[in-house]
């Protein structure tokens, strides 16, 4: 259990490593850019900036005693952008990449500390109690009653895969809740690495349980006891669809994270926006009440997509390693 969980606490840096330059070459909106895209129009203040509240940046707001409590410091290095062709690639650190890197490390000191909490109880023959204890519970809740049984027959090498994913896509979601934070979930270019790196598992765990013959036939798929002159049509027709098939599952992940976690955060910013709109107190109180129960919905939908992500990526593994 030691080592298992040491690996899950790398393997978060190693998924924000992946994440965080992609949250990175994104070109960020700043506040100034999307002010100045809104042109003849300008901000009142009777107006909240939904916008450049969930967009990435090259700033990151920390707190300050004075209105509007916040100071934007800007990040640095700043890095000269990368042009290869019409693309431009920006690798200056940017406000999600930052808050991904802390997930990350959150995640594997978590880990890494209760892990070692977890083995000294063991040698003194007794259970781990406390934070480790509870995080040792859920760590073997999710391995036992989620990956195992939809991964499949020998499928324990996928579990800390799944474990950091799911711990990291909570970390980064918990982090967008706090004040002064950002949820780099809330950043498709994040939600699409993720996505990416669980299309190649997927992908490759089919590689090695089906044998070269046996992926092909996920790709080029012809149902047995097919007339001869019926399979150049039948291929024809079937391998667009499987090969889209195959794209649009990390496409459905990336963009079902993505959307809840922005949905959630700009509907509370509008809530919040009717009190400046309106300059009422009844108008603040209600929209303030309904921002709160909001909130308190979105700290579920924390948790929910996290699992979800993990529990839809066990199910795709599993699927592939016993396809046709």
């Amino acid at each position: 259990m030691n080592g298992f969980v040491r690996l899950m606490g790398a393997g978060a840096l190693v998924i924000a490593v992946l994440a965080g330059p992609v949250a990175a070459q994104e070109a960020p909106v700043t506040k100034e850019a999307f002010q100045a895209a809104q042109a003849p129009h300008a901000q009142s203040e009777r107006e909240i900036d939904i916008l450049g509240h969930l967009a990435n940046s090259h700033e990151i707001e920390l707190p300050y005693w004075k209105p509007p409590y916040y100071k934007a410091i800007e990040l640095k290095p700043k890095i000269p952008p990368v042009h290869i062709g019409s693309l431009v690639l920006d690798f200056s650190p940017t406000k999600h990449a930052v808050f991904a890197l802390i997930a990350a490390t959150i995640v594997a000191l978590v880990f890494i500390l209760s892990a070692r909490s977890v083995a000294r109880a063991q040698a003194r023959g007794k259970p781990a109690k406390g934070f480790a204890g509870a995080m040792e519970a859920t760590t073997l809740w999710i391995r036992q009653e989620v990956i195992l049984p939809n991964v499949g027959p020998h499928g324990e090498g996928y579990a800390p895969y799944l474990l950091t994913t799911f711990f990291f896509i909570l970390a980064c979601n918990l982090l967008g809740l706090l004040p002064w934070g950002a949820t780099a979930t809330g950043n498709i270019a994040v939600t699409g690495a993720l996505a990416v790196l669980a299309f190649v598992v997927i992908e490759i765990s089919g590689m090695r349980s089906l044998g070269f013959k046996g992926y092909m036939g996920t790709i080029f798929y012809l149902p047995p006891g097919l007339p001869t002159f019926l399979k150049p049509v039948m291929l024809l027709v079937m391998t667009p669809i499987e090969l889209i098939g195959k794209l649009a599952k990390p496409f459905a992940l990336a963009v079902r994270l993505f959307a809840n976690m922005t949905a959630g955060h700009a509907l509370v910013l509008a809530l919040i926006g009717l009190t400046f709109a309106f300059q009422s107190y009844v108008v603040g109180g209600v929209a303030s009440i309904m921002a709160t129960l909001v909130m308190m919905l979105e700290l579920f939908v924390a948790f929910l997509q996290a699992f979800v992500f993990t529990l839809l990526t066990a199910v795709f593994i599993g699927l592939m390693r016993a396809e046709h």
